[in-house]
This record gives structure tokens, sequence and C-alpha cells, in this order.
């Protein structure tokens, strides 16, 4: 089992900068990708990013491209995702996940094992 805890989430200006963190612990593994997922009311959950938990490897989805960056510290379990340029559109739970396959994916199904979700509201 991989237990999941999300953190940073917010109310912030459109414009401004969030940070979230993931905080992994229990069964882990290198060969874990780390991915962040949000939904929005009303919507499907949509993929953001994703980052293997070794090597350098990074995915993102084409809204984000340019204004999230994901990223890791081993040392900490611990994935972050710093959000800039935030725009309304963005408002959404976001949700950290862990997926033991061999292949970083952007399906959530994939995924075996998630966090409670942590808000993150922009206003206009």
């Amino acid at each position: 089992q991989v237990q999941l805890v999300e953190s940073g989430g917010g109310l912030v200006q459109a414009g401004g900068s969030l940070r979230l963190s993931c905080a992994a612990s229990g069964r882990t593994s290198s060969r874990y990708t780390l991915g962040w997922f949000r939904q929005a009311p009303g919507k499907d959950r949509e993929f953001v990013a994703a980052i293997r938990w070794t090597g350098v490897s990074t995915y993102y989805a084409d809204s984000v491209k340019g204004r999230f960056t994901i990223s890791r510290d081993n040392a900490k379990n611990t994935v972050y995702l710093q959000m800039n340029s935030l725009k309304p559109e963005d408002t959404a739970v976001y949700y950290c996940a862990a997926d033991s396959g061999a292949i970083m994916t952007s399906v959530g199904y994939r995924y075996d094992y998630w966090g409670q979700g942590t808000q993150v509201t922009v206003s206009s």
C-alpha cells in the first residue's frame, strides 16, 4: 500500500502562484510514476502532470505546459506541483496519484493509489 497526502491548496488571484505538495509513504518504489490530476465541479477528472520517481522524465497536459512544473524530492518522498500564472479555469480539486506501471501515463484508471485531494480556487 502507498499513502499519499496532498497539501498546499488555497485561494489565489488570477496570475498568482501556488505550490502543491504530495507526501508519499508506505511501499513506495523507484519504478513508480507520480501524477497530478484535477477535477472541477461538473467536469471529468483530467490529467495535469506526471513524473517518474527516478530519472528525469516528466509529462504535462497541454493546458498547463509552460505554467506548471512538477518536481520531486526523493529524500523527503515528496512530489511538488508549482503552479504559476494561474487562471480561473485552473480551479479544481487537485489529486496526487501513484502508478506502479512501467510506462508513464496520463490515464487516470492506470493509477493505483490516490490522495484525498486539495482545493485550488483561482479568482478573477
